[in-house]
């Protein structure tokens, strides 16, 4: 033995320690070792984390056949492509239609389709904006069936219209359309959108009109926005359109990022999946073909401070309408 093994032990200790003792003593240590080694394997692997895809196929399971009927349906049906700022899909209320586990199942569905940051606001708004009944006041319906690869759940009431589909709409990002919006005090918000979770978006995208030279300004400064009618508010208009505002292709370099940079913060409040599927395809669109857009016939407070905004590209619309309360609508695809 060492000298710098033989100093931990004592005189006795030293002396008396044997090879075949030493042999012993370290099989021993080595077996309790790989116990706890094993213990510790066994409690770091967890069962994959339940997903609203997964949760959403749980729910279909536990459907009645009345329930089947209410809110099932194919999964090509023209419905499950529709979107608006304040409807309801189906004839289905959650707090009514359903069992409280089924309800719970519906309520996690949607928290998970958020980043956990922002989860509870979002909630929060909805419960809100859907009057008394709140969250229980929305609807959903189920499109396709679980296991067969083409499945998506939609969620719809007053401000709100998500989705999740397990990439089983190929290239759509979100799974197809969807509308967020909140009016947190009154209809009719102030300049200054007081409380508003969404508000922060408007801000942003204020800070970027604020980077634009004189020129830039004038080109992405228009009149009148694109009018609210549901589905067709988020139509894509493609390639051979000419679409107006300042191009992104007309923006230096630090711009181009802050543009970017306003994108990922805009994606924020939902699931890291649907960010990340989000930027992949307005990258992949080729930012030189987006275009930036402020509307000066809707400043609310005229206080030049651009509550209505949109950027468009062939193969998105993100229009942000802060006029008289905030609607958002979002509508991305794989470039064609």
């Amino acid at each position: 033995m060492s000298k710098q093994n033989s100093s931990h032990l004592t005189g006795s200790q030293s002396r008396g320690l044997t090879r075949r003792d030493f042999i012993r003593t370290t099989a021993v240590g080595v077996t309790a070792t790989a116990a706890v080694s094993t213990v510790g394997l066994a409690a770091k692997v967890k069962k994959p984390a339940a997903t609203s895809e997964t949760l959403a196929t749980q729910l279909y399971t536990t459907f009645t056949a009345e329930q089947k009927k209410l809110c099932a349906f194919p999964f090509d049906h023209p419905l499950r492509n529709a979107v608006n700022n304040n409807w309801r899909i189906t004839k289905s209320r959650i707090g009514k239609s359903f069992t409280a586990d089924q309800q719970a199942l519906i309520r996690e569905i949607f928290q998970q389709l958020h980043d956990p940051q922002y989860a509870d606001k979002v909630m929060g708004q909805v419960e809100h904006d859907n009057g008394q009944e709140g969250f229980k006041g929305c609807s959903i319906a189920l499109f396709g069936q679980p296991g067969t690869g083409k499945y998506e759940f939609v969620l719809s009431g007053r401000h709100v219209t998500r989705r999740c589909d397990g990439d089983a709409v190929e290239g759509a990002a979100f799974g197809g359309p969807i509308f967020y919006g909140h009016a947190a005090k009154s209809f009719n918000e102030p300049a200054d959108h007081a409380g508003n979770i969404y508000w922060y978006q408007g801000l942003r995208a204020n800070e970027l009109f604020q980077a634009l030279d004189g020129k830039q300004r004038k080109v992405a400064l228009l009149g009148e926005a694109r009018p609210e009618e549901a589905s067709k508010t988020v139509a894509l208009r493609g390639k051979a359109a000419s679409l107006a505002g300042l191009p992104f292709s007309e923006l230096t370099t630090d711009q181009q990022n802050l543009a970017w940079q306003v994108m990922t913060d805009v994606l924020a409040p939902f699931r890291k999946k649907d960010r990340d599927e989000s930027m992949k395809y307005i990258k992949a669109s080729g930012l030189e073909k987006l275009h930036l857009s402020y509307y000066k016939n809707h400043d609310v407070g005229n206080d030049g401070v651009w509550d209505v905004w949109q950027v468009e590209g062939p193969s998105m619309v993100w229009y942000f309408r802060g006029e008289p309360h905030v609607h958002t609508w979002v509508h991305i695809r794989q470039p064609a």
